[in-house]
């Protein structure tokens, strides 16, 4: 195990040199995702360093292996976090890996949002910086941009600078109910035409029953609440709300089935749901943003409900290593693009070979 940026680099070179496969693993908590395994693990559990911490600045510089409820505690205790919320597990490099985000997704972007710099490890040994420690600077190529949602395929992510904002004073969150899908997708869609200023707009759905959940935080986020709950009418509102939202994080993972993430349109949202209740699955989505995560208890059903909601682009997540193939399909031109990509950071195939889209 390596406990540094040059001795990773060091332990790159040497595989890269012999053609070794290599698969980067941070805590492992998302290891099928995308396929799973393809190559030797490359374990960053050796860095673990809060490198810096900048409240002044609202930035921070961590190694790939920090956890990242490690990482909160820490900005916690300045009033600061890093605003990335997925389900529980994982560090820092695996979540921009695999670019998992939950519900603050909606007020704070995704993570390639938060990335402000990165430091890799390419096939040949190269350490390679990208980007900078504050949140202005611009200078060169971005590729905390591009290594985000590489899922390990382009080199080793060894060091990430990210953006904090202040936690927020107190939250509340808005909760109605549904048992039809079209009504929900009305309300989500009549909520993203007024001027809200919520933290999360997600919804749920199982069973034929479903819910929208909105939430707020500062001293304000109760009466704001309420104004939300009175538009949607038979709703409630919830200041104790952080089981809430666990429910909705943890909604994003299934053990024994299987999760595809859907990237669309927030107007396909009754679409999806009927697709889920076709194959007796739920749904976790970001109701303003067009994306959802649909739990199927079986893998076998991920062609039904690719083939429901063609064209839109399903990747398996959770189930990803026992499906044929975890990715969507992509354009020609897009596929090319990215095997270009691939051939430039890792000429030497050995990041994960053929583990990404397309066989890349």
């Amino acid at each position: 195990m390596f406990s540094s940026v040059s001795e990773a680099a060091e332990a790159v070179r040497e595989l890269g040199a012999a053609g070794t496969a290599v698969r980067p693993v941070g805590s492992g908590s998302r290891a099928g995702w995308g396929g799973g395994a393809a190559g030797t693990p490359l374990s960053t559990a050796g860095l673990n360093r809060i490198v810096e911490h900048n409240p002044g600045d609202f930035t921070a510089v961590l190694e790939a292996g920090v956890p990242l409820a490690v990482a909160q505690k820490q900005f916690a205790s300045a009033g600061q976090w890093l605003a990335l919320d997925p389900s529980p597990g994982g560090t820092i490099g695996g979540l921009v890996a695999t670019a998992d985000s939950g519900p603050a997704r909606h007020r704070y972007g995704g993570v390639r949002d938060l990335v402000i710099g990165v430091t890799l490890v390419l096939s040949d040994g190269t350490v390679a910086r990208s980007g900078g420690r504050v949140i202005k600077n611009v200078a060169g190529y971005d590729l905390g941009k591009l290594f985000t949602g590489s899922y390990g395929t382009l080199g080793l992510i060894a060091e990430v600078a990210v953006r904090l904002h202040p936690l927020p004073a107190g939250t509340a969150t808005a909760v109605a109910g549904f048992s039809d899908p079209s009504a929900l997708a009305r309300a989500a869609a009549d909520l993203a035409r007024r001027p809200l200023e919520a933290l999360h707009v997600d919804a749920a759905w199982r069973a034929g029953a479903g819910r929208l959940l909105v939430r707020f935080g500062g001293v304000t986020a109760g009466s704001q609440a309420s104004s939300v709950a009175s538009f949607l009418g038979q709703a409630d509102v919830v200041a104790d709300d952080e089981a809430l939202w666990d429910a909705q994080r943890a909604g994003q993972r299934c053990a024994d089935g299987a999760v595809l993430k859907v990237s669309g349109r927030p107007t396909d949202l009754d679409r999806v749901l009927r697709a889920a209740d076709a194959v007796g699955g739920s749904v976790v989505a970001r109701a303003a943003l067009g994306l959802a995560w649909i739990t199927v208890p079986d893998p076998a059903l991920v062609k039904q409900v690719r083939e429901a909601l063609a064209p839109r682009a399903v990747t398996v997540l959770d189930g990803g290593d026992r499906v044929p193939d975890a990715w969507p399909d992509v354009d020609p031109g897009a596929a090319a693009v990215m095997r270009r990509v691939k051939a430039r950071f890792d000429p030497a195939r050995i990041f994960r070979p053929g583990a990404f889209v397309g066989g890349i």
